[in-house]
């Protein structure tokens, strides 16, 4: 189960490292996107090992089929708008939210209310919430101790949920200080 793991992140580390060289390229030579890319990906977080231009080259392969990825009509690898949105995801994964020395003593809850058909969309919204740092309240109901507006007006705008979502800055909560417990805070 462990090799598995390590298999499937490392072919979100290739893929998103993939997505961005494309990103910041604009377009890429397909010839980039080979054995000379894998210096590239080495600034990314990707340490190549055995089969390494295999993997480059599946991980393009995929990227392709899958929509994220087009060839121009000049053969080169260009970021579609689903690439776009995918890497956006895949950013907010790992945003991580800067923490100011003091605690401002507010909180700031996270409501939202997606309807069942986007039951797809709401979870990945929990997923990216928890990833982030951010404790459930209720099931729909979230809280963090720490300014994160541009945060949520990201979220809003890349699952498009911006008359689902409410954000709300409350100055306490009451029976707080199991979430104080759990967030370090004095």
């Amino acid at each position: 189960m462990e090799e598995k793991s390590r298999q499937r992140t490392q072919k979100h580390v290739i893929q998103k490292a993939i997505l961005k060289i494309v990103a910041a390229a604009g377009v890429l030579s397909i010839a980039l996107v080979a054995p000379n890319a894998l210096q590239t990906l080495r600034a990314f977080g990707f340490d190549p090992r055995k089969r390494r231009n295999e993997s480059v080259n599946n991980s393009r392969i995929r990227l392709v089929k899958n929509g994220l990825l087009e060839y121009t009509n000049k053969g080169l690898l260009r970021l579609t708008p689903k690439g776009e949105a995918k890497l956006r995801q895949l950013e907010l994964y790992e945003y991580k939210i800067k923490k100011p020395k003091r605690w401002d003593k507010k909180w700031r809850v996270l409501i939202f209310d997606i309807k069942e058909e986007r039951r797809s969309t709401r979870d990945k919204i929990r997923r990216t919430l928890v990833a982030i740092g951010f404790l459930r309240l209720q099931d729909s109901v979230w809280v963090y101790p720490y300014d994160c507006e541009d945060l949520i007006t990201l979220l809003k705008a890349d699952f498009k949920i911006g008359k689902d979502v409410l954000y709300i800055i409350a100055d306490s909560i009451e029976n707080d200080s199991w979430l104080k417990k759990q967030f370090n805070l004095s």
